[in-house]
């Protein structure tokens, strides 16, 4: 009987010891799991910025410059323009958005003014506008999410022309953005960012090609698209690495190029390389991405994930 109950407890010691082992072990497995959630957020969050600006400097320079162009190159919808008002030396062009855009997958309101010398013409080379965003909200009808601008960039058109004007004699448009926003996120965190990023334009008015760098500076980073304060709290720095080519064909969706998120802070950093398809493999021939990779490192770990295009 003595032995019996010596065998059971030894037995019972066992048994415990496993599973004590097993959870320490299960304990140590969920420890070393990185979370990526923030360089996720950093990547969603800059790359819908970059949307929402780039369609608010379009709606900008064509209602400069005129209605020739077609499609999303067209005057903005479920927007009012006011006649070009006048003081002193400036001339000013108001956008007062209240609704879906002309591509029924935003929701955009609030107010855009741009600003440029009497005398001086969108497509004159070196003509330099200044854009004041002013509670510049834009709701995602997918995600029903909204991020809202304000602040001031400046647009130069540093080669001249005008984009309607592309595949005649004119085979390129070169403009610079530059300047700092205030971003408030659907978390109600409200961030400044910088900006300093490079378009050209190339192709046709049926079939445009844009082409972005970064030519940004700052604490020592060269090639900068973006950088300041992310919706954590985090100093980033954004480069682009490769030019990001977009295809209008595409519907203006990155089809390729590569940016690197940087976040020195906390050890960690993001890579993004464009060109996706749903299987998560590069697109081939004319076919449109859906997909971006992110390659992230963190604390002498790395992984990859597939997030889905804006």
């Amino acid at each position: 009987m003595k032995t019996k109950s010596i065998f059971t407890y030894t037995a019972l010691a066992l048994f415990l010891g496993i599973i004590t082992l097993s959870g320490c072990s299960k304990d140590n497995e969920e420890s070393k799991q990185v979370d990526t959630s923030s360089m996720q957020k950093l990547a969603a969050d800059e790359e819908n910025i970059e949307n929402m600006t780039d369609e608010a400097f379009n709606d900008a320079t064509n209602v400069m410059g005129g209605n020739h162009l077609k499609s999303t190159e067209a005057w903005p919808c479920h927007a009012t323009v006011d006649s070009a008002v006048v003081a002193n030396d400036t001339i000013a062009f108001y956008i007062t958005y209240d609704g879906l855009n002309c591509r029924r997958n935003k929701i955009i309101t609030g107010q855009v003014i741009t600003k440029r010398k009497v005398g001086e013409f969108w497509g004159m080379a070196g003509t330099t506008v200044k854009i004041q965003f002013i509670n510049y909200s834009v709701t995602k009808v997918s995600t029903n999410k909204t991020i809202v601008l304000n602040g001031y960039k400046t647009l130069q058109n540093v080669s001249g022309g005008m984009i309607w004007q592309l595949g005649g004699q004119v085979t390129s448009i070169v403009h610079r953005a530059s300047g700092s926003l205030v971003t408030t996120f659907d978390n109600g965190t409200s961030r400044t960012w910088n900006f300093a990023r490079q378009r050209v334009f190339t192709g046709t008015p049926d079939n445009l090609v844009l082409t972005v760098d970064g030519f940004g500076s700052a604490d020592g980073y060269e090639n900068l698209a973006a950088w300041g304060i992310n919706r954590d709290g985090e100093a980033f720095y954004t480069q682009i690495t490769q030019s990001i080519v977009h295809n209008e064909v595409c519907d203006w969706r990155p089809v390729s190029g590569i940016k690197i998120h940087q976040v020195p802070e906390d050890g960690k950093s993001a890579t993004i390389t464009y060109g996706y398809d749903e299987n998560n493999q590069p697109v081939t021939g004319e076919d449109c991405p859906v997909k971006y990779r992110l390659d992230w490192v963190k604390d002498g770990q790395s992984g990859t994930v597939y997030l889905p295009l804006y």
